[in-house]
């Protein structure tokens, strides 16, 4: 692997040391493909979570509406969005090597183009490296509920951190978020309603399915082993969804 990438093989640390962290540390020992997917596909595929301002044009080689899949896992949903919207590029994060790793494996043998990855930490790489008003949308798919109070405040989706997403927005972007923890799904929603830069034009809850046709940017969320796992334990899975709102 050339020494340029050579931390992908490390543990992610967060940068911002005094920020309560969001996500459970997760440790899995790389195979010679993922080794080989960070070396070879990595060169191509993989963005730094830190330095300066991204031009996004630039980094997928043409203008289109980017969106952001935070925590994107194994990268199951993140492909499968690529190959539903062709048209947009999806930038996939997650601080978990064998996630992304997989994620670079699998889009290379699809032959997908419109894919780009950052390993690392999503709030980091938003405030350093995503300029205003630059995203066509942001997605959130399950992630990690921290089902006890006390853990609470490490849930993702809190006021900061939605500000944050709603400054990288362009007018009309979205935020989707899903989830199967009802607690959390009723602090999502509560967290957007408050967003004064946001609209919910369902006033609860979106549906299970959404298309472009009715919401810009909306692909029908794929089905991943999160929810198939929500299903089994029978857990309803609860969508938000908010737009920007369009200047006066």
């Amino acid at each position: 692997m050339p020494s340029c990438w050579s931390f992908l093989l490390s543990p992610v640390a967060d940068p911002a040391s005094q920020r309560v962290r969001t996500y459970h540390a997760r440790r899995g020992r790389l195979s010679d493909n993922h080794r080989a997917a960070l070396a070879n596909v990595g060169e191509r595929w993989l963005l730094d979570p830190t330095g300066d301002e991204l031009d996004l044009a630039a980094v997928f080689g043409r203008p289109a509406p980017v969106v952001l899949d935070i925590g994107c896992g194994m990268g199951e949903s993140s492909l499968a969005q690529a190959v539903a919207a062709p048209d947009a590029s999806i930038l996939a994060i997650d601080v978990h090597t064998r996630g992304i790793a997989t994620l670079l494996r699998h889009g290379e043998e699809a032959r997908l183009t419109n894919v780009r990855a950052v390993l690392g930490d999503a709030v980091t790489f938003i405030e350093q490296r995503v300029r205003r008003g630059s995203l066509a949308g942001a997605r959130i798919y399950f992630p990690d509920p921290w089902p006890k109070v006390r853990h609470h405040k490490r849930r993702l989706v809190q006021p900061d951190f939605v500000a944050l997403l709603v400054d990288r927005l362009a007018s009309g972007g979205f935020i989707h978020c899903a989830t199967d923890d009802e607690g959390y799904a009723a602090q999502m929603l509560e967290v957007v309603d408050a967003e004064p830069r946001l609209e919910n034009p369902f006033a609860d809850f979106a549906p299970r399915h959404l298309t472009s046709s009715t919401l810009p940017g909306a692909v029908d969320r794929p089905v991943t082993k999160y929810e198939r796992r929500a299903g089994r334990l029978g857990h309803p899975v609860r969508d938000v969804w908010a737009t920007r709102r369009l200047p006066a």
